[in-house]
């Protein structure tokens, strides 16, 4: 699957957007497998789920992440 990004960092959150088909301020993030989809998620957050949210990427075509930091 094809997926270009766009990652924006604040000091309180980070905004992961990906998307299926180009689009202007997205970056070409590459053409990748479920594992390796899978692998981004792993990497972006531990407290991502995985598998919905590779469901929703494959029948949306898109996916916004909010990720907060961990208080551990």
């Amino acid at each position: 699957m094809k997926i270009w990004i766009h990652d924006t960092n604040a000091p309180t959150h980070r905004i992961i957007k990906l998307n299926c088909e180009e689009h202007s301020n997205f970056v070409f993030l590459g053409d990748l497998n479920d594992d390796e989809i899978r692998a981004f998620f792993q990497k972006a957050s531990s407290k991502i789920d995985v598998e919905k949210n590779l469901k929703l990427i494959h029948y949306y075509g898109y996916l916004h992440l909010f990720i907060t930091p961990s208080k551990e």
